[in-house]
């Protein structure tokens, strides 16, 4: 009789991976009978993987290796995925692009975070024969975070909390809410959950984007504007645009030039919205106030990076959807994705178009 893999029991770190060895039982099924399916979930940056889900509930001879580092290279992409059958992703952290799908030739399903990913080439995907599967996501946890970098900016808070742990006191002067005007780029679900905030604070809120409409403004109660105007009037710019080719570059070293000395931008949308270079550049002269990021160009953000010695920033590690209860909902429906798929019977089946 063979010894074969029954279900996950305790974990073990080697490295830069956790793997979930399995128990093992006598059974009279023959190997050629059983399948071992090897499912690997990337980027696990915090090392929570096992804290937020229960994994006992992948089915009988899966093995689950969880890698905690991330790695920028195809090539080491490629050598550390070889043999895994699944692969479970983190957002964007590290893509699938047509030139990396085709030289995991082992790879059957692959699981990502939401049910939109543009980092996963869904073309390429049908032609290797993939089963790409996306996952729910809790709804506010980057509205929430644009208004912790906001108040972060107009309140000085990250200062001041440096200034109360070197034992100062009170050393810089704050803004109000009330009254500024919040121009929001992108009113989708996002943005309308950012605008309520907003109003609720007394400011007022102007927004555009390319095919934003009066009935879209009408019914989350703000004022449609262009684009010039929104970059000229508003003391803080919000971006929450989808990331496309058409919306790369979206806000130009024009639209920058626009904004109030006083003003500040925000972006936990997605780096590549903004022409880096020329915020780079408005935030060195002190040509606008500040700006707040949660989301860059390249990402894990480089150590050296100049945004990160720029005394006008609040930065944040792409935190946007980074909370406990959206990884324990979406990592719980990737368990569930993968009981689906091995059935047969796959679930949140994403296909392009």
């Amino acid at each position: 009789m063979d010894r074969v893999p029954d279900r996950l029991s305790n974990t073990r770190r080697t490295g830069e991976i956790d793997v979930c060895f399995m128990r093992t039982r006598l059974t009279d099924i023959s190997r050629e009978e059983w399948v071992m399916r090897n499912v690997a979930v990337l980027d696990d940056y915090q090392g929570v993987m096992h804290e937020v889900v229960d994994w006992s509930g992948l089915p009988d001879g899966f093995s689950l290796s969880v890698f905690d580092d991330h790695l920028d290279d195809q090539d080491s992409v490629v050598a550390r995925l070889a043999d895994f059958e699944i692969v479970v992703m983190n957002r964007e952290r590290t893509p699938f692009h047509r030139s990396l799908l085709e030289r995991l030739p082992n790879l059957e399903l692959l699981i990502t975070n939401g049910m939109r990913n543009l980092s996963i080439d869904l073309a390429a995907a049908a032609d290797q024969g993939i089963t790409v599967c996306g996952t729910r996501m809790r709804g506010n946890g980057t509205a929430a975070l644009t208004w912790g970098l906001i108040l972060s900016l107009l309140r000085n808070i990250p200062r001041e909390d440096r200034g109360m742990r070197e034992g100062g006191w009170q050393t810089t002067l704050g803004h109000d809410l009330a009254g500024a005007t919040l121009g929001i780029v992108g009113l989708g679900r996002v943005g309308a959950q950012v605008a309520k905030v907003a109003q609720a604070f007394g400011m007022e809120v102007t927004a555009w984007s390319p095919n934003l409409t009066d009935e879209r403004t009408a019914e989350v109660g703000v004022r449609r504007v262009d684009k010039a105007t929104l970059f000229a009037e508003a003391d803080v710019i919000t971006l929450h645009m989808v990331l496309s080719e058409r919306s790369r570059g979206l806000v130009a070293a024009a639209d920058l030039g626009r904004m109030k000395k006083t003003a500040y931008l925000v972006n936990t949308s997605r780096g590549p919205l903004v022409d880096e270079h020329a915020l780079l550049q408005v935030l060195r002269n002190g040509d606008i106030a500040g700006a707040g990021l949660d989301v860059y160009d390249i990402e894990p953000l480089p150590a050296g990076h100049p945004l990160r010695s720029l005394p006008n920033t609040v930065l944040t590690p792409h935190l946007g959807y980074v909370t406990e209860e959206n990884y324990s909902v979406s990592f719980a429906d990737a368990i569930e994705n993968i009981v689906a798929w091995s059935k047969g019977t796959p679930v949140r089946v994403l296909t392009e178009g």
